[in-house]
């Protein structure tokens, strides 16, 4: 192991030198980014409709170019769909990761080019093993396998040159072939459809493997690694796999989830959380000390930040590039990048918590929020209470929902809440009290809005039955890889058919 990680840390030397420059120079790093891109860009049907230039200043730039959601967008994928060559960036588009749509689309089609794969995906990964490295130079993760969850569709030929399917599959088909000795399981399992038929093969695949260290989603990596235990008969990862020491997680809040990781991964086990959408991947926790993550800045991305209440807007104001950025402050983020976005809202909401370098947190979804009464609950508040409330009372969270039920003549308004436990508490009725209580310590406007119940009541809590929310992914196509369950939702859709699932499973 000595000499398999000496090497790498040789191999990594130039890299850590760029990193390190990113905590000092990150404006000068983003100007040389957005000036690489309008080079390349100035030239496509978007370059010539806009009139960029190579030359252009951040000022001429953001007047030329509109701020779009997916839906303003979304002409422009229909036509590299299509297999139009040099449309946002030069030459024809290979791949189209699909995601689900928050916007008026049922499904979005988000652009990578030959460039983005390489320069922003595939790097990224490579720079979140490198930090590892960087922070443990003894590791032993090369000692075996990284177990790799990723998405559950194969990728889709569109008939026009190009493909479509989950950001993971398309990483995973592009890997360089030398990862393959130190990944589980192979590509032809770990792109399997079928969920169920997936789990078991992964866990006939890696049990008799030395896994050291994996990759995923928190959610669907647990259930993967409850339904391995099950099969060998033991309570901890460590019965399985005795050298495990890395999870590298991302796609939602590991908050909900790492007191069962900590309990079924016991020991000297780390946790990485990166940030890698369809859109590209933007950050790494390069602090293991720090809850936040580092904004990588040399991918081909060019950010921009928009003030929460300029969100929507035709003509949102108060728009900063990463130097105007101020720490505290909820934003929109924007991206102009390599694979053909330009100043594309990507729907995630962040909020800085230092800029030397620059670290962020994801503080909720630009349309996952509660704001039926003015008290503006965004994930990061209910991620807070929810570990609050699960703190005091013991109890362990498997998933969870919530939504208004909106005030009318005779009742007040509330938010109701559909938790999933793997540990119930003791007592439901004290579990919703600390709940509500913990969510007006961490919002203050839910907090003046719970005022002598005057304006919102308190919380209807109600206990999912074991699986209700597994099933509802089922129904929705929606099982394994990088899919989500929606954690806060604006109306009562969502809410409406797990209760009424849930009075179909209580029968």
């Amino acid at each position: 192991m000595a000499l398999i990680n000496w090497l790498a840390s040789v191999l990594y030397t130039d890299r850590y030198k760029q990193m390190d420059r990113m905590a000092t120079e990150g404006a000068a790093i983003q100007a040389e980014q957005l000036r690489h891109i309008l080079a390349r860009g100035s030239a496509t049907m978007l370059g010539r409709e806009r009139g960029l230039r190579p030359d252009m200043s951040y000022e001429e730039f953001s007047k030329a170019v509109s701020v779009t959601d997916y839906d303003g967008f979304r002409p422009y994928v229909e036509r590299m769909m299509a297999g139009e060559k040099n449309v946002t960036w030069p030459g024809r588009v290979k791949w189209f990761a699909k995601s689900s749509g928050t916007s008026g689309s049922k499904s979005k089609f988000i652009p990578v080019t030959d460039e983005g794969l390489h320069d922003c995906h595939l790097k990224g990964t490579n720079d979140a093993v490198a930090t590892y490295m960087r922070q443990n130079p003894k590791t032993r993760i090369w000692k075996g396998k990284c177990l790799t969850l990723g998405g559950s569709k194969q990728l889709t030929d569109t008939g026009a040159g190009s493909q479509t399917g989950d950001l993971s599959a398309i990483m995973i088909g592009n890997a360089p072939m030398w990862t393959e000795l130190f990944k589980t399981p192979s590509k032809k399992v770990a792109l399997l459809s079928e969920w169920e038929e997936k789990l078991e093969k992964i866990a006939a695949a890696t049990m008799g493997q030395n896994v050291t260290s994996m990759a995923g989603v928190p959610s669907w990596m647990l259930v993967l690694l409850k339904y391995i235990m099950e099969r060998r008969g033991v309570s901890t990862i460590a019965d399985v796999w005795p050298d495990m020491e890395l999870f590298i997680h991302g796609g939602i809040s590991f908050a909900p989830y790492r007191e069962q990781y900590k309990r079924l991964c016991p020991g000297g086990m780390h946790f990485m959380e990166t940030y890698n959408a369809s859109e590209g991947f933007f950050g790494i926790q390069t602090d293991p000390a720090e809850k936040s993550m580092e904004l990588m800045l040399d991918y081909g991305t060019f950010y921009e930040f928009i003030p929460l209440g300029e969100v929507g807007k035709a003509k949102p104001e108060g728009i900063v590039p990463l130097s105007g950025v101020k720490t505290g402050e909820d934003y929109a983020m924007a991206i102009t990048s390599v694979n053909g976005l330009w100043r594309y809202v990507i729907g995630d909401t962040v909020r800085f918590t230092g800029k030397d370098p620059y670290r962020f947190v994801i503080s909720g979804r630009t349309k996952l929020y509660i704001n039926a009464f003015g008290e503006e609950l965004m994930i990061s508040n209910a991620e807070a209470a929810m570990s609050e409330a699960c703190r005091e009372t013991g109890a362990v969270v498997r998933e969870y929902t919530a939504a208004p039920v909106f005030m009318d003549a005779e009742t007040r308004g509330c938010h109701e809440w559909m938790v999933e436990f793997d540990t119930p508490p003791a007592d439901a009725e004290e579990f919703s009290e600390k709940l509500d209580k913990a969510l007006q310590r961490v919002n203050s406007d839910y907090e003046a809005k719970r005022y002598k119940d005057i304006t919102l009541g308190r919380l209807r809590l109600n206990v999912a039955p074991q699986g209700l929310f597994e099933e509802w992914m089922r129904s929705h196509d929606k099982m394994g890889g990088q899919n989500k369950m929606p954690r806060l939702r604006n109306d009562r859709t969502l809410m409406d058919e797990l209760k009424a699932m849930a009075a179909r499973m209580a029968r």
